[in-house]
């Protein structure tokens, strides 16, 4: 009697947990039907953020990136590598400076950025994005040049650097990623809820404006930036077709520490590491760090100025970029 009293209370509580899984899954399929935000079609984002120095260049089968390049081709090369979920666009007011001071400058969309769309691959990772700008740099033939990149892309550059140190003239490290993560740290929230298959799917399709703009505006310190019109751009090319769903499969392939940071220690190319002082994504206390594994480099430090240096403020930011380059790559006369 017993035994048969208990299970009958295990069947009880069987049915009822199915049937509160199962109206969880109905309120989440309902939410998501509401809520889900629609990819922007690929002809309405080129058509919008796109210009006449634009190039859609095919690296390897169904990798096509979005890159500019621009200014005097005699002009000494800089080629510059934007941050996660950025895009060439952050680099624009520096474009304009250096071009203006006779250096030709490239910049790029890595894949599942801007207008460069996902991979057929799949592949996100530091490495896979050192690739990219590998077979970019060959492409157009650049033998020797300066590299710069922000936030991810910094990651990229000392990444570059540390594999090709021959190829360059100059390092910029502008707020970057890279220092490797305490042993038995957790991921930050986002890459470990990439790795849940119903967050996953949300994250890949749930993206309202105002996520974006609040995430905006606490990257930088200057809010005389966070315009509806920057708001827009970093929102509307996340819904560039599989953008998304690429970010949270790169989200999920984060290791926090890939083992190349102990190879910094071995570079002598020359570098400026810049930073904002207000960063609230990666902290200035990571300049130092990286002032510590790269003997020899320059620390810079904005007051006032958070993650995004370059366009929260143009001038400032590049007075110590263009010292860097007067001393390894003289403009034309």
């Amino acid at each position: 009697m017993a035994l048969t009293a208990t299970v009958r209370r295990n069947r009880r509580w069987g049915r009822t947990l199915g049937i509160i899984a199962l109206a969880l899954a109905g309120l989440i399929a309902v939410l998501w039907v509401v809520f889900a935000t629609p990819d922007i079609p690929v002809a309405t984002l080129r058509a919008k953020y796109a210009n006449e120095a634009s190039q859609f260049v095919e690296l390897s089968p169904g990798t096509t990136i979005h890159m500019r390049d621009e200014g005097p081709r005699a002009g000494f090369p800089v080629v510059l590598v934007h941050g996660s979920n950025a895009s060439l666009h952050t680099w624009e007011p520096w474009v304009q400076r250096l071009t203006a001071k006779g250096y030709r400058v490239i910049s790029l969309d890595l894949p599942a950025h801007g207008l460069s769309g996902p991979t057929p691959q799949g592949l996100y990772t530091s490495a896979a994005y050192v690739g990219i700008v590998e077979q970019l740099v060959d492409r157009l033939g650049l033998q020797r040049f300066v590299l710069g990149g922000n936030s991810m892309g910094g990651g990229v550059a000392w990444r570059y650097a540390v594999a090709h140190p021959d190829r360059l003239a100059g390092l910029i490290l502008v707020d970057a990623s890279g220092k490797p993560m305490p042993k038995g740290a957790s991921p930050p929230l986002g890459f470990r809820l990439a790795r849940v298959p119903v967050a996953r799917d949300i994250l890949a399709s749930v993206t309202p404006r105002s996520l974006i703009e609040s995430s905006f505006k606490q990257s930088v310190s200057n809010q005389a930036i966070a315009t509806p019109a920057m708001v827009d751009r970093y929102w509307e090319l996340l819904l560039y077709p599989g953008n998304r769903r690429a970010t949270v499969q790169r989200f999920g392939q984060y290791s926090g520490d890939d083992g190349a940071a102990a190879k910094l220690a071995g570079l002598s190319v020359p570098t400026l590491i810049l930073w904002g002082r207000e960063d609230k994504l990666i902290p200035v206390s990571v300049a130092e760090w990286f002032s510590r594994q790269i003997k020899g480099s320059r620390v810079t430090i904005l007051d006032g100025i958070g993650h995004i240096p370059m366009e929260e403020a143009p001038d400032r930011s590049l007075a110590p970029v263009l010292e860097l380059l007067g001393k390894v790559a003289p403009p034309p006369a």
